[in-house]
């Protein structure tokens, strides 16, 4: 698959988060989102920590409290939510004026500092998710699109506010999310040339092709075959299900599905955040 470049991408994002977070009301500030323990001035407190500890580690050089204990995945996936939380709980005493205004301060910096990179340079943090042991910018760029629309779009959920499911910004974050499916599929066995073709319904999707080559599996441009598996997700479904929000058990009766349980449920089972 070709690469994706998404810096442009984060600045219309952040953009729409201002005028986003400018509207709310109290009660909206307040209301309860599809993350459980994260209420929405919880996901605006975490996206601002998204903002200053990509500046202050990235741009900045300053490492801070550094883990001392992440040897694999696991570990790294503890010491995340270990921070994450940390930080939420902290700023439930900063108003929701104080956390705008500390949007606007550090958003076009955030912005600005991914803009200056080489997108083939070799990321400081590779993209655990899709099953990368070494990333390039472009990459963790658009790891951070898909972070960046995600919590943004848990709030616009939360509130009723549209704005993010359009071709624009929607199909890149598919795109991108669904670059993990060969790492998904890894221990998945099939023919030589074995197709799975997954459709993210609407104007606003598209249509994804996994097929297996020799000794892996792959995403083509072009189908070589008739594909043995087919998955058709709507979007609103999609981009829950592969952000861990809702599990497949719970959304399967509003997915079409065709083929052998074994190349569809790796698919349905993708999670493309750290979770």
């Amino acid at each position: 698959m070709k690469p994706v470049f998404l810096a442009p991408h984060l600045a219309l994002l952040d953009r729409m988060l201002l005028e986003l977070l400018s509207s709310l009301s109290p009660s909206e500030w307040n209301a309860q989102t599809i993350a459980p323990k994260w209420r929405v001035k919880d996901v605006a407190a975490h996206l601002l920590d998204g903002n200053i500890r990509v500046l202050s580690i990235l741009r900045d050089g300053f490492a801070g409290d550094p883990p001392q204990d992440v040897a694999g995945y696991d570990d790294l996936l503890a010491y995340l939510n270990r921070l994450n939380a940390d930080w939420v709980q902290a700023m439930k005493r900063v108003s929701p004026e104080m956390l705008l205004l500390l949007h606007k301060a550090t958003g076009a910096g955030f912005c600005a500092y991914y803009a200056s990179l080489d997108p083939f340079a070799e990321a400081p943090w590779p993209v655990a998710w899709a099953g990368e042991a070494r990333s390039l910018n472009w990459m963790h760029i658009a790891r951070e699109y898909t972070e960046k629309w995600l919590h943004q779009q848990q709030i616009r959920d939360a509130v009723g506010r549209p704005g993010l499911m359009t071709k624009e910004l929607f199909h890149p974050l598919m795109d991108v999310f669904l670059r993990a499916l060969p790492f998904a599929y890894r221990d998945v066995a099939a023919p030589h040339a074995t197709v799975v073709q997954l459709r993210i319904s609407t104007d606003i999707g598209g249509d994804w092709w996994l097929q297996r080559s020799a000794d892996r599996w792959l995403l083509v441009e072009e189908a070589a075959a008739k594909p043995s598996a087919r998955i058709s997700i709507p979007p609103d479904i999609a981009w829950k299900l592969f952000s861990k929000s809702v599990r497949p058990a719970g959304v399967r009766q509003l997915i079409e599905v065709e083929g052998e349980e074994a190349l569809v449920r790796p698919a349905l089972e993708l999670v493309s955040v750290m979770a």
